[in-house]
């Protein structure tokens, strides 16, 4: 008869078989694991080095490109805008500093005066002030010169009006070449000044042969699509009323929301003004002043580095 005796034994024989195969299991394993383990690890931070490095070289390349562009700009396109005069028109507060000097420095180069910098604010086409907007558009503040907008749409109103005392009439205008009165340019810009619309980065601002439109990013705002449309309307303006206009911003001006994907899409618009997506970069500020050009030769078009985006034409020779 087997007795409690031998259970226990028995008991505590498996109990001590299977503990000594958890110790020996585990030490077998545990050195190819952890090698292996180790060996992943070492792989994957020699990958981060080697990337890290690559991407240093890149940047490296990128900045040699950068200075390269910025030292052969004036000479690409010196000449290409003598005689001309340019303004700018800055829609929205996100855009550098940097982009509008270097700008203006290279038109410079190209032969043109900057007549002028205005900024538009969020209220630009807002809404909420649409109704003082209309009353200020349609009352004495703007002088007997200007021709009343015809539009109801406070966006194309203003856009008119502004294009009217910001543009040189251009080739084919009745008053081709007569530059709207300098007292003109001054009390619209400062009624719109007065209405928080727009400021005034010079000192002053006068009419100018053509118009850039620097832009970044997406349109903010709830009225988003809305100041958008505005802004297509206020491009178009300038072109139609002097000699040109190009809209130029960064790569996410491209993209959803972008004042240039806007342009791009909107067939009408993109057929007379010209869009530049890399004006943070010297290339891209290039593009914008060879775009002028071409604008003054009558050819407008997409350029940069995004989809579908042509070769700016060369300077007329």
């Amino acid at each position: 008869m087997i007795d409690f005796r031998y259970h226990l034994v028995s008991l505590i024989a498996v109990f001590l078989a299977v503990a000594l195969g958890i110790v020996i299991g585990t030490t077998q394993l545990n050195g190819p694991l952890t090698d292996n383990l180790q060996g992943q690890v070492t792989a994957l931070q020699e990958d981060k080095r080697s990337l890290e490095d690559q991407t240093q070289l890149l940047q490296t390349q990128l900045d040699d490109v950068g200075r390269f562009e910025e030292a052969v700009g004036p000479s690409l396109v010196d000449g290409t805008l003598a005689g001309r005069s340019v303004v700018l028109v800055v829609a929205g507060g996100e855009v550098e500093a940097e982009v509008v000097e270097g700008l203006t420095a290279l038109l410079g180069s190209a032969g043109s005066t900057v007549t002028g910098t205005i900024r538009l604010t969020d209220a630009y086409a807002d809404e909420a002030t649409a109704d003082t907007l209309e009353t200020f558009l349609s009352g004495p503040g703007v002088p007997l010169s200007v021709s009343q907008p015809e539009s109801d749409d406070p966006g194309a109103a203003v856009a008119s009006v502004l294009a009217q005392v910001l543009m040189v009439p251009g080739v084919g205008a009745v008053d081709a070449g007569t530059a709207p009165s300098a007292a003109d340019t001054a009390t619209v810009l400062a009624g719109l000044e007065e209405l928080e619309v727009l400021s005034r980065d010079t000192t002053s601002v006068s009419a100018a042969d053509f118009a850039v439109v620097l832009t970044t990013g997406a349109v903010g705002g709830e009225d988003a699509e809305a100041r958008t449309t505005a802004l297509v309307q206020l491009a178009t303006a300038l072109d139609e009323e002097g000699s040109g206009a190009v809209v130029a911003g960064d790569l996410a001006a491209n993209g959803d929301g972008g004042l240039v994907s806007a342009l791009r899409g909107d067939s009408a618009a993109t057929g007379v003004v010209s869009t530049v997506d890399n004006v943070t970069t010297a290339a891209g500020r290039i593009s914008t002043v060879l775009a002028l050009a071409a604008e003054g030769r009558g050819t407008s078009g997409e350029y940069g580095v995004g989809e579908d985006t042509q070769p700016v034409p060369p300077p007329a020779s």
